[in-house]
């Protein structure tokens, strides 16, 4: 007898997503959704009281975007969002052109507009306009689709996703406290989930010669950690959550001050949903019914 092996990365995709025609783009099941719901609801449980709750588009101002350096730091991974301008003759002339070809694209103009590529970015020219931080400082829970162009067909890589992160805007104490606390309470999450996991220093990918030494000064100054769970392989872990320190980069960019006139710091812990929930199913299988019971219980399945 002949025995059929499947692929279980096949598998897994077959259950959980439905293909684009774009490398990294996919429609969620409700299988997957239903996880996702459970993840953002045990988050929810972990927030700090009387934090403030910002939900953001999956566009931002492209000058908010440039303000910020990210196009400086990563150019290679923006996406702008443009469109057709002019009259309805030049419109239909360009849509009109030869279509086999996409000529039309070639008609297309810039907006004020881009793929937010962080949960967080959107954040600091808001905070920026209402004045000074409190002496207590502020904490936000934000959320936002996200756009990284990377294309990959790698399973725990998309180029749009979901990120929601804890934010912490402060003095320097206290948004080291901020993160010190996140890195030890986000192992515990991570064992309640069922799931493996790894803290370790990291870099984020900065573009080009210059960005190697960003890098390196990041991994050197420990101003980012990684938490690592297993999703394609135990050799190869994936950042499902990370712990970042910014120091003053945003509250010098965007002249965020603290009632005695200092600079703020800011910091942020992130969590990856797609990847978490992603790293859930690895763990424990396409049917959460069969989970253990206090993942179950966490994820209130």
């Amino acid at each position: 007898m002949n025995y059929v092996v499947r692929d279980p990365i096949k598998l897994v995709m077959q259950a959980l997503f439905r293909p684009s025609g774009v490398d990294g783009v996919f429609a969620r099941t409700g299988l997957f959704e239903r996880v996702v719901d459970g993840l953002n609801g045990l988050i929810s449980r972990h927030r700090e009281p009387g934090i403030e709750i910002l939900r953001f588009p999956p566009v931002m101002s492209r000058a908010h975007i440039q303000k910020s350096g990210y196009l400086q730091s990563f150019p290679n991974l923006l996406g702008a969002v443009c469109c057709l301008h002019g009259h309805e003759t030049e419109i239909r002339a360009a849509v009109e052109g030869d279509k086999a070809k996409g000529a039309w694209v070639g008609s297309l103009d810039v907006t004020d507009l881009v793929l937010t590529p962080a949960a967080c970015y959107p954040l600091y020219p808001l905070v920026a306009a209402r004045g000074r931080v409190p002496a207590g400082g502020q904490l936000f829970d934000v959320a936002s689709d996200c756009f990284r162009h990377e294309p990959s067909q790698q399973i725990d890589r998309f180029q749009t996703f979901r990120m929601r992160e804890f934010v912490r805007i402060g003095s320097p104490d206290q948004v080291v406290a901020f993160r010190q606390k996140w890195m030890s309470r986000a192992p515990e999450i991570a064992d309640l989930l069922g799931l493996q996991h790894k803290t370790e220093t990291a870099s984020d990918p900065f573009f080009g010669r210059a960005g190697k030494l960003m890098a390196m000064n990041q991994v050197e100054q420990c101003l980012k950690f990684e938490l690592l769970i297993p999703v394609r392989s135990e050799q190869q872990p994936t950042a499902c959550m990370s712990f970042n320190y910014h120091r003053d980069h945003f509250g010098q960019t965007w002249d965020l001050r603290i009632e005695d006139g200092a600079v703020a710091h800011t910091g942020c812990v992130a969590f990856g949903i797609d990847r978490l929930t992603l790293a859930l199913f690895a763990a424990h299988g396409l049917d959460p019914d069969d989970w253990p019971k206090v993942t179950r219980t966490a994820l209130s399945l």
